[in-house]
């Protein structure tokens, strides 16, 4: 998953960007709401997790102004507001879920995986071509039921591209999904790993099921 952290905060928006990236998710982080917006008009999120008391523009204004884009991504917010009033002005404005502040860390990790989990798209966690299948809740990939020990950004590829099965996803769109807006690498980064994993493929005996369309990108059919 893409997701954008906005808190002002470096030290919280540190440790959150460093557990999620561990386990395979690419996060950007935003300091202000204006920036926060900016963010959102460029690159495609997941998931937002957003603070109430920012600098330039209040955490209530942003959601307010995602909302009315249409933007639909998840978004948990994180406030010390504590008042009854202050959750439900943030669930009227479009908020999928509201913590206090101080929280455990654990305790938003596990808000955020549920927010993941939810139908949005009437996408399962587990989704198969064949005896091909990605497990998002396990984060697996598995073929005729055996674990194809991929690492991250392959396990993320090959849940793309399974559950966009028969559409033709370029590598620019790909790269957007797999990598947040510090990262040194490339869109060539996509080629190096639908190498890997189509080796891995192979390998287990899945033959090839990601196809290239020259000039276009690369597609399950």
């Amino acid at each position: 998953m893409r997701i954008l952290i906005v808190e002002d905060s470096e030290q919280l928006a540190g440790a959150l960007q460093g557990h999620l990236r561990r386990q395979g998710h690419s996060c950007d982080h935003a300091a202000d709401g204006a920036a926060a917006l900016d963010f959102a008009e460029r690159y495609p999120y997941d998931l937002v997790v957003l603070d109430l008391m920012l600098p330039r523009l209040p955490g209530l204004e942003v959601l307010r102004q995602l909302r009315a884009r249409g933007q639909s991504m998840a978004v948990v917010v994180v406030s010390a507001r504590d008042q009854i009033v202050d959750r439900v002005a943030a669930l009227d404005a479009g908020a999928d879920d509201y913590l206090v502040k101080p929280f455990a860390l654990e305790e938003l990790l596990a808000r955020l995986r549920a927010l993941a989990r939810r139908p949005v798209d009437a996408s399962p966690d587990l989704v198969a071509l064949g005896e091909l299948s990605v497990d998002r809740h396990t984060r697996r990939g598995r073929w005729q039921g055996r674990d194809l020990q991929l690492t991250p950004k392959e396990f993320a590829l090959l849940d793309l591209l399974l559950r966009s099965r028969g559409r033709v996803l370029s590598r620019v769109h790909l790269f957007e999904r797999l990598y947040d807006s510090t990262s040194p690498a490339s869109d060539k980064a996509i080629e190096v790993i639908v190498s890997t994993l189509r080796t891995k493929l192979a390998r287990a005996g899945a033959g090839e099921p990601i196809q290239t369309r020259r000039g276009f990108g690369y597609v399950v059919d």
